[in-house]
């Protein structure tokens, strides 16, 4: 079948962990290795990471998203590393290393980190058509020695019921295909795999088996979706990811972090044509905060952006995802990076950043390149 080619893009994920409940917050570890993940319709645990992770300390995810709740508490690595779930050495033999019951983990794959995916309940779900497009993010452009995605057959519940190996239909594979025939002129890979059924409504998990071509790595992914489905059953905050997951730092601050605050964001919205900006305190603890800012374009496209955020003085900026960013004085200077710049007039875009001691309030510009 067709791969259609599209633009890569750079991908990752902000670095702190939740330890325990509300416990401790902790900053950066080293880096983990990066991989990829279905970004839609998403996975399990990269839907959790998406909607929960400037907010992953919210207690309304207990109540709203009930099956990422219960995945963050078993084990939050799952989520920041949502782009690890692989096993090696399966020599194709897919259905002898992972038992039924055990196909979201992969096996039980990587110590049992990703076991809560297995859980069975109603994860949020991607609402489809029966025709739709699979997006594959290839983040350390390892190649394809073959995609496989499959699809539960008609009136499987994985509401209610453990997702089997004959459960499973295939529905579509590409073959091998190196990492370098996949747009190499940027960093990070994007496969977009037309899938089209015929008849299918309801409830139904997409599986997908990627065999990196690199070494003998295979990664599994679940993804819930729901066939001719209108609403999704949660409305959290998305976040888009970019930077390069940890794994749980082991350092942890002395006191445990705050609930997200109920203060409303600040902004200092630019002329019409070029862009806004919006800061939101996401979260805080003793002795650091995760400050997150919504960038907005005006009534015209721009093809960049500049955020001043200007504190009452000089603030200690320990990392930031989605921009670069600087430090001159009390002003920090966050620019876009490659793939985020160009905004259509209206759109948006989002970044983050973790700071240390007490957290304030800036001021808040934005400017923009038309």
């Amino acid at each position: 079948m067709n791969l259609k080619k599209r633009t890569r893009l750079f991908v990752g994920v902000m670095a702190s962990a939740l330890v325990a409940t509300f416990a401790v917050v902790a900053l950066p570890a080293s880096p983990a290795s990066a991989h990829g993940n279905v970004l839609n319709p998403a996975s399990r645990n990269y839907s959790c990471w998406s909607r929960w992770g400037d907010k992953f300390q919210d207690p309304t995810m207990q109540t709203l998203d009930p099956m990422c709740w219960q995945a963050w508490q078993a084990d939050p690595s799952a989520m920041w590393n949502w782009n690890g779930l692989f096993r090696e050495g399966v020599a194709g033999n897919h259905q002898g290393a992972i038992a039924d019951g055990q196909l979201c983990s992969g096996g039980r794959t990587s110590s049992g980190r990703y076991n809560a995916l297995d859980t069975v309940g109603n994860w949020t779900a991607t609402n489809l058509n029966n025709s739709f497009t699979m997006n594959i993010f290839d983040q350390a452009s390892h190649g394809a020695d073959y995609i496989r995605v499959y699809v539960s057959r008609q009136g499987f519940d994985p509401t209610t019921t453990a997702l089997k190996w004959s459960d499973l239909s295939q529905v579509a594979e590409i073959g091998d295909t190196p990492a370098s025939e996949w747009d190499p002129a940027t960093g990070g890979v994007q496969l977009n795999i037309p899938v089209s059924l015929s008849g299918r409504s309801g409830r139904a998990i997409v599986y997908t088996i990627w065999q990196a071509s690199h070494l003998d790595q295979s990664y599994y992914w679940c993804s819930d979706v729901n066939f001719g489905g209108t609403t999704n059953p949660t409305t959290p905050p998305t976040t888009t990811p970019t930077t390069t997951p940890t794994t749980p730092p082991t350092t942890t601050p002395t006191t445990p972090p705050t609930t997200p605050p109920t203060t409303g964001p600040t902004s200092n919205p630019p002329a019409s044509g070029a862009c806004s900006a919006t800061y939101t305190l996401a979260s805080q603890w003793g002795g650091g905060y995760q400050g997150s800012v919504t960038v907005t374009a005006g009534s015209s496209a721009i093809k960049g952006w500049t955020v001043r955020l200007t504190y009452p003085s000089a603030p200690s900026i320990q990392q930031t995802w989605n921009a670069t960013s600087s430090i001159s004085g009390n002003t920090q200077t966050a620019t876009n990076v490659g793939y985020n710049g160009a905004l259509n007039a209206g759109g948006t875009t989002t970044f983050g950043f973790l700071g240390s001691g007490t957290a304030a309030t800036p001021t808040v510009t934005c400017s923009a390149t038309v």
